[in-house]
C-alpha cells in the first residue's frame, strides 16, 4: 500500500509542474479577432432565381471565424475626397401622406419607392438624396445620403452600385452590399455580381420589356471577400455623416469611363431579377403616385434607386438613364417697351407682350 501511495504522490507532483510551466506560454497569447458566428449574421436573402455562384467555385459562408483582416492586401481610404453632386427625388415630405411626389418612372426602370407594399410606409432608410462618386490612384468611392431611418433595420436592406461600363443602358457589374453595415470597411458583406449576356435591361434598354424571362445578374465575380481579388470591393456606413452608404471598389473593375447609379433595395432585392420594370407589367407593379392609375404600389416595392451618372467621359446626353444636367440654361427676355409708348409704333401688343409685324399693309 505504502508503494502505491508514493507511486500516486510522484504523479501528482509530475502533473502540477507540467502544468505550472504551460501557464505562462498560454498567457503571453496574443489575442485573436474574434468574429461573431455566421449564424448570428445576416445572410442574404431568399432569391426566387438565386444568382450563381463563379463556375467552378464553391459558395462561401457569409462569414466564418477565420477571416482576418491580415488576408487583405490593400485597404480603402478611411477619408475620401468629395465627388460632383447629383441629386435623387426624395418623398420625405410626401411620405406622411403615403405618396412620392413625382420621380417614378416605371418605362425606364427609374423607381421612386421607399414604400411599404399597399399600405404606403414611408420608409426613410430607403429614400436616397444625393450620390456622388470621387477617385484616388486604386479606388473609386461613392457615396449616397439617406434621408434618415436605421441601414440595417431588420427587414434587411441591400444598397448597391450599378456600372454600366460601355455606356449602352445595360448595366454590367451590380456592387451589393449586405447588412449588417459598419462603419468600418468591410469586404465580407459585399458581392460584386455581373451580367454575363447582356439581358439586365431586356429588349431594349429605355423601356420595360415586361414580361422578360432573362437571367439578370447571373454570375458572381467577387463573394464577400472571396474571388480572384480579395478587395475588389467593400462597403461601410460613413463614419462622419448620420445616414450615408459608402462603397469603395477598384478601379481595375470599372476602367476609367463609365456610367453608374445607386440602388436601395428591401423589396425584392433580387439582381437575378434586373431590370424590375422588364419583370412586371405596370399595372402589376403599382404606382407610388396618388395621380396615377394604379397606385399604390404593388409587386415593385421597398426600393430606390437613381439615374445614372457618367465618368470619365463626355456624355452625348442620348445615353439611357443619363441623369439630366444641372447646367443652367439661358434665360429668354422679353423685349421691353419704350419708355414714351407702352406699344411702339408698328407693334400688336397683346396683353404685356408686343410683337413687330413683319408683313408691309398698304396705306387705306
Amino acid at each position: 500500500m505504502s508503494d502505491k501511495r508514493l507511486i500516486h504522490s510522484l504523479l501528482l507532483i509530475v502533473f502540477v509542474v507540467g502544468l505550472s510551466c504551460s501557464l505562462p506560454s498560454a498567457m503571453s497569447s496574443p489575442p485573436t479577432l474574434v468574429i461573431p458566428p455566421a449564424d448570428t449574421l445576416a445572410a442574404p436573402p431568399a432569391q426566387s432565381n438565386p444568382v450563381p455562384a463563379a463556375a467552378g467555385s464553391a459558395t462561401p459562408p457569409p462569414l466564418v471565424a477565420t477571416i482576418m483582416a491580415s488576408q487583405h492586401v490593400a485597404t480603402p481610404a478611411d477619408t475620401a475626397a468629395s465627388g460632383k453632386l447629383n441629386y435623387d427625388v426624395e418623398s420625405s415630405g410626401t411620405g406622411p401622406e403615403h405618396r412620392a411626389p413625382y420621380g417614378d418612372s416605371y418605362n425606364i426602370n427609374l423607381f421612386e419607392r421607399p414604400f411599404t407594399q399597399t399600405d404606403m410606409i414611408y420608409l426613410p432608410q430607403l429614400d436616397i438624396a444625393t450620390f456622388q462618386l470621387s477617385e484616388d490612384p486604386t479606388w473609386y468611392y461613392v457615396s449616397f445620403d439617406l434621408i434618415g431611418g436605421d441601414m440595417n433595420d431588420p427587414a434587411g436592406i441591400n444598397y448597391g452600385v450599378e456600372l454600366d461600363i460601355d455606356h449602352d443602358g445595360y448595366g454590367d457589374y451590380l456592387i451589393w452590399g449586405f447588412p449588417p453595415y459598419s462603419t468600418q470597411w468591410l469586404a465580407e458583406t459585399v458581392q460584386v455580381l455581373q451580367d454575363t449576356n447582356h439581358d439586365t435591361g431586356g429588349s431594349s434598354a429605355e423601356k420595360s420589356d415586361a414580361v422578360f424571362a432573362g437571367n439578370g445578374y447571373d454570375k458572381v465575380v467577387f463573394d464577400r471577400g472571396q474571388g480572384q481579388d480579395p478587395d475588389l470591393a467593400w462597403v461601410r456606413l460613413n463614419p462622419g455623416v448620420t445616414a450615408a452608404v459608402q462603397f469603395a471598389f477598384k478601379r481595375s473593375l470599372a476602367g476609367n469611363a463609365f456610367m453608374w447609379g445607386a440602388w436601395a433595395d428591401s423589396g425584392l432585392h433580387d439582381p437575378a431579377q434586373f431590370n424590375y420594370n422588364d419583370r412586371f407589367a405596370e399595372e402589376r407593379a403599382g404606382s407610388p403616385e396618388k395621380s396615377e392609375k394604379y397606385y399604390p404600389i404593388n409587386a415593385i416595392y421597398q426600393v430606390d434607386n437613381t439615374c445614372w451618372a457618367a465618368q470619365g467621359f463626355k456624355p452625348t446626353g442620348y445615353e439611357p438613364h443619363l441623369c439630366p444636367s444641372l447646367e443652367p440654361q439661358p434665360t429668354k427676355h422679353k423685349p421691353q417697351p419704350t419708355a414714351e409708348s407702352e406699344c411702339p409704333p408698328g407693334a400688336i401688343c397683346i396683353l404685356d407682350l408686343w410683337f413687330f409685324e413683319s408683313i408691309e399693309v398698304a396705306p387705306h
